[in-house]
């Protein structure tokens, strides 16, 4: 794990590899739970051995490392403690629909990225979702078709990429508790790899209409060895909605 980063070939890192969350919650929560409780359940010196794809400290919420907590605004701290009162019924994973980029990195289920020099793609086996960020020089369109995803694209600072993302759908949620970005959200990532096992992704969220202010913190993932993706689709005999109404 602690090899050399690989390289491209024009000689900047190589994103590629199965990847699933380096901090998991270790089993100490077990559903949609307030940011101070989670920050007592399972501090950032929470430690277990990794073994497979697990829900990550920040999947359930993402501002688990933020002092006071996610910067809502009024109307959604209301809306999110009434998710998370009503164990997050309301939750789009569990009614199979595509998981936000944000959210699918502390998600129970293997991401491959897939990088060359002009296109870094991001696959997620849960409902064979994929993601595609530009690197080929392009900018931003001006008024991108709202998507799950958004419109990403990016340029190098050295050997960290830096990508921005425009152009999503209103109400995606990012972590369990039903934190959430609006389609004004803007989101960078910072993403480096130190070395061959590991991925650093520094996230900042500017969304005006959610958040009384931008920000950011750090999701890492962890190279999962000797596997693959394997289809996991939610539709399929899917009944925890049933149980939710």
């Amino acid at each position: 794990m602690s090899a050399a980063t690989p390289r491209l070939a024009n000689g900047k890192p190589d994103f590629s590899g199965l990847w699933m969350t380096a901090e998991p919650g270790c089993g100490r929560v077990s559903g949609p739970t307030s940011g101070s409780r989670l920050a007592q359940l399972a501090p950032p010196s929470t430690k277990c051995a990794v073994r497979g794809p697990t829900m990550s400290r920040h999947g359930f919420n993402m501002g688990v490392d933020l002092p006071g907590g996610l910067p809502y605004q009024p109307w959604l701290a209301a809306l999110v403690e009434e998710r998370i009162a009503n164990q997050a019924k309301e939750d789009p994973h569990i009614r199979c629909l595509p998981d936000q980029f944000l959210r699918a990195y502390g998600l129970p289920h293997y991401l491959k990225f897939v990088h060359n020099p002009a296109l870094l793609v991001m696959l997620n086996e849960m409902n064979g979702t994929y993601r595609q960020v530009f690197n080929d020089g392009r900018p931003l369109p001006e008024d991108p078709t709202p998507s799950w995803q958004g419109y990403s694209t990016a340029t190098w600072s050295s050997d960290t990429l830096v990508v921005d993302t425009i152009g999503f759908r209103d109400d995606l949620w990012i972590d369990w508790d039903g934190s959430m970005i609006t389609e004004s959200a803007k989101v960078r990532e910072r993403i480096r790899r130190p070395d061959f096992g590991h991925l650093e992704i520094e996230i900042t969220v500017d969304d005006p209409k959610a958040y009384t202010k931008p920000w950011t913190t750090t999701l890492r993932q962890q190279f999962a060895a000797d596997t693959e993706l394997v289809d996991e689709i939610c539709a399929e005999n899917e009944k925890s909605s049933q149980h939710l109404k």
